[in-house]
């Protein structure tokens, strides 16, 4: 959904075309993955990150389009709020020194692009949820000037025929209506792709579904929002409802939501495609010129972009990704559970044993998805946005246990073992990995700390929210894991 769009209003046609063109494309996905050679000799890791955008005061300023202008540099792009941005960071090997120079590299472009933010008036934070939104901040005047996020925010409002009901039950409790899906904005995350074969997708997707919730409990960093104290990674739930095309009846009849964990292992990247056709409506209905079988018959390769467009509208939080360049196509995951921040560093050992945990995971003789529910593994996720390492987590062979046992005593050998397996640097690999350690040891997460200490700070709400905002901006500019962040 990167992609820019016309201002435009559509007809019935524009959907029946749009439907039969991804029809087409899937069509030729299926004959592509048969026939095609696909790039994946040289497997390649990138990332994501979307920051928010606040004043001296840590409160959000709006000011995206100023602060993109400043910075000028073709890997930044607004995103759908006017207090964010997204850096794009290019893909790159994991082997030898591959997570230092990853972490040098983001560490290099933030600190530039503070650099000009602050030229307008403007710092930037990592952080899940930017902890001094108020639902004043999100609305329709908020949205990015971007002309994709206007339709996009009509589209869903047409198909959902209704305002959005925003109904979070965490420590406290959040109950409240949007006439736009300016909330989703409030949502910053990493995202982690990693190019894979037709052959070995689907183990490495069943692996990224396995591990979501462990990757969710130990680097939640999302306790807030509008001034209310609710899950550990309240994202996740917010995200959930702020895209949802669906009014409650639909919700009772089982219809599928369009940020979705799936209902199933997979045995193809086709499968994931394939829902994506049989399950949701077009949000975007807009159709190229180019005909994919065409294309193919010519020995040239498709750009797939009514599938790729409308895949971009379904929020999976492991995401199929197809792309084609340099005249050979390419398939990608595409991991989306993970919040932003604190530091560089928390997000370069997120990644660490995100890419260790999977490349274990995914060549095993007896798959652990083999041998857990598929709904076990979505009752992880949710059980992890609640409570983070406080969480109870299942998996094969321990049974239910906490987040930090599971991390602790199974999960970590394993990504240990798989940065190994990637020719990852040995100290590079235990300086990451003992961050994950030391957070399960602490018990410190992010979500952890900024609950901690805005407890500590007492009094009004806000202003102790306020205040803990401008000690973590600190904090993340140091650069030192959370949880050796004082409270």
């Amino acid at each position: 959904m990167g992609r820019d769009v016309p201002a435009i209003v559509f007809s019935h046609d524009d959907r029946r075309r749009f439907r039969d063109k991804v029809r087409r494309c899937l069509d030729a996905f299926a004959l592509m993955l048969r026939d095609s050679r696909f790039d994946f000799d040289r497997p390649l890791a990138g990332l994501e990150i979307e920051l928010n955008l606040v004043d001296d005061a840590g409160e959000p300023t709006m000011k995206n389009a100023q602060v993109l202008e400043a910075i000028a540099a073709p890997d930044w792009a607004t995103e759908l709020g006017r207090f964010n941005v997204e850096i794009n960071i290019e893909p790159q090997r994991l082997s030898g020194d591959g997570f230092l120079r990853l972490e040098q590299t983001v560490r290099a472009r933030l600190n530039h692009a503070d650099a000009r933010a602050q030229t307008v008036g403007s710092h930037m934070m990592l952080v899940g949820i930017l902890p001094t939104l108020r639902e004043s901040d999100v609305n329709e005047g908020t949205l990015s000037a971007n002309p994709r996020y206007k339709l996009l925010n009509e589209q869903i409002f047409a198909a959902r025929g209704e305002d959005l009901h925003l109904k979070i039950t965490g420590v406290e409790r959040l109950n409240t209506y949007a006439d736009s899906i300016t909330p989703e904005a409030a949502c910053t995350s990493v995202q982690l792709h990693l190019q894979v074969s037709p052959a070995t997708f689907a183990n490495h997707w069943n692996a990224a579904q396995v591990i979501a919730g462990p990757q969710v409990a130990v680097a939640a960093n999302s306790p807030y929002l509008f001034g209310k104290e609710l899950w550990r990674e309240t994202r996740l739930n917010l995200f959930e409802q702020a895209t949802d095309t669906r009014p409650e009846e639909l919700k009772t009849q089982g219809v599928r939501p369009r940020v979705w964990f799936g209902e199933r292992w997979i045995t193809s990247v086709f499968d994931l495609f394939e829902e994506n056709f049989r399950y949701f409506p077009a949000l975007l209905p807009l159709c190229e010129d180019e005909d994919p079988h065409e294309v193919l018959a010519r020995g040239d390769v498709p750009d797939l972009a009514e599938l790729s467009l409308h895949n971009g509208t379904i929020y999976r939080w492991n995401r199929p990704v197809y792309s084609a360049s340099g005249g050979q196509p390419h398939l990608r995951v595409e991991n989306r559970v993970l919040p932003a921040g604190p530091t560089v560093v928390d997000i370069i050992a997120n990644a660490a044993f995100y890419y260790g945990l999977i490349r274990a995971l995914a060549y095993t003789e007896r798959p652990v998805w083999s041998q857990m529910s598929f709904l076990a593994a979505a009752e992880n996720l949710r059980n992890a946005g609640r409570r983070g390492l406080e969480a109870k987590l299942y998996w094969p062979g321990l049974g239910e246990v906490s987040a930090c046992e599971l991390i602790l005593r199974r999960l970590l050998p394993l990504a240990h073992e798989g940065l190994d397996l990637w020719g990852v640097d040995g100290a590079q690999r235990d300086r990451l990995l003992g961050i994950i350690e030391q957070r399960c040891l602490t018990g410190r997460t992010g979500a952890a700390w900024q609950v901690e200490t805005v407890r500590s700070i007492g009094g009004d709400r806000y202003e102790a929210l306020r205040q803990m905002t401008l000690r973590y901006i600190e904090h993340m500019h140091g650069n030192t894991p959370v949880h050796t962040w004082p409270v």
